[in-house]
């Protein structure tokens, strides 16, 4: 295919104008974001997303996991389109950019090529993937991983939030189940656009990440079961508390991440104790050990090391304990020839660049698996990220948005 010229870039106002408009839907409280899936915001913030499309002249398409499919047609109406985008929802404690920068690039850069009537070969296909953040429903990447044959449709429908709502009967209740049947779609490629979400490329200096690799992950849900009593008349040698053997097991986790340094790490950050309450010593606590890295045995690794220390721990002070598997995936390599497409592009409009191993899940890890994908990443302040202070430039959007473009123009093919 051939490049684009280095000219062609995005109209910057307009974009960050975007984001702006869509971080009014589901405010925060302390400037970010709480549009979390499936909820009444998150069905505001889609149709707001589906209106911008229409002005830019695209047809919608919805599937029966609610992924949103917004078509520019190219010019060969027998080949199969670029797909490019991300994700509208958002943490309950979420900032302005994880994901929707993804989505709303994808929206400008066909703004752009309408502004400038450019033709593409292939059509392009801008994205909005249902639950990619998983903290309502999950696991994450829901909706992806069903589309990519990882999940099945009705074991998605089922899950169940913390108030016993379901997945399916939420997504009928706010309208955005779509006919569509999940994953017939076909695609030349896929490329999402997100903020690092990491530290890296700002202490660098670096413009742009092109992402070669995805860490693998491991959820393990650790049940620990001992006896709740009072915590003032029970002796202490008689007791079978649970939060103090959750608390040994975590010291376990840091010790087994840093026993794999530098690219392994872990830690647990959902916790629930029983019952809970402040006079009472836990009979039982809950929680979610996230291990990752881009290596595969030493993932297997540090879940075996897991198991065995909390059995261990959990033996020693007579207590029960259960392990159960509720999410992970395998490390991925992404498409060689679309990340050259990225470095090229990056290379071609001038910005400083580097190769990253991305350290988060993303809907492109699933893709991956049924279509040639890649991604490219800007970075973010301080590399923080799920939270309300998360915070870019408009000129690190711009730059992310622009070799986003020339990627996905390249790919798709100039006609003309």
């Amino acid at each position: 295919m051939t490049a684009p010229g280095v000219n062609l870039k995005v109209n910057g106002d307009r974009l960050w104008d975007s984001l702006m408009e869509m971080a009014k839907v589901g405010p925060g409280i302390a400037g970010g974001n709480n549009r979390q899936t499936l909820t009444d915001e998150d069905a505001e913030g889609r149709a707001l997303f589906q209106s911008w499309c229409d002005n830019a002249g695209m047809t919608m398409g919805v599937d029966t996991m609610g992924n949103m499919f917004h078509r520019r047609e190219g010019t060969d109406p027998n080949a199969l389109p670029v797909y490019v985008g991300s994700h509208l929802d958002t943490q309950p404690t979420g900032g302005k950019y994880d994901g929707v920068l993804g989505v709303l690039a994808g929206l400008e850069l066909v703004r752009t090529l309408n502004d400038l009537d450019i033709k593409t070969k292939h059509p392009i296909v801008v994205t909005n993937w249902t639950n990619e953040e998983g903290t309502r429903f999950a696991p994450a990447m829901l909706a992806s991983g069903v589309f990519a044959g990882v999940h099945e449709e009705s074991w998605a429908n089922a899950r169940e939030d913390a108030k016993g709502k379901t997945f399916g009967a939420e997504l009928e209740r706010i309208g955005w189940k779509g006919d569509e049947p999940v994953g017939a779609r076909k695609m030349h490629a896929f490329f999402e656009l997100h903020i690092e979400q990491g530290p890296i490329l700002e202490a660098q200096g670096k413009d742009i990440g092109v992402v070669t690799h995805g860490q693998g992950l491991s959820w393990t849900q650790v049940t620990i079961t001992g006896k709740d009593s009072h915590t003032g008349s029970t002796p202490m040698p008689m007791r079978k508390n649970a939060g103090l053997g959750m608390a040994r097991v975590l010291e376990k986790v840091e010790e087994i991440a840093l026993s794999h340094a530098p690219h392994a790490v872990g830690a647990a950050g959902h916790i629930d104790i029983y019952p809970n309450s402040r006079n009472v010593i836990p009979g039982k606590a809950v929680f979610t050990v996230d291990f990752r890295s881009p290596d595969i045995d030493v993932i297997a690794d540090m879940v075996k090391q897991l198991r065995a220390a909390a059995t261990q721990i959990c033996n020693d002070m007579g207590l029960g304990v259960e392990f159960e598997v509720v999410g992970g995936f395998d490390p991925i390599t992404f498409d060689e020839g679309c990340v050259t497409a990225i470095r090229n592009a990056a290379e071609r409009l001038g910005y400083s660049h580097m190769d990253l191993i991305s350290g988060a899940g993303h809907d492109a890890c699933w893709i991956n698996q049924v279509a040639p994908t890649a991604m490219v990443m800007c970075p973010c302040v301080g590399g923080l990220s799920h939270n309300e202070a998360e915070e870019i430039s408009k000129e690190w959007a711009v730059a992310g948005t622009n070799v986003l473009m020339h990627a996905v123009v390249e790919t798709a093919g100039v006609e003309g």
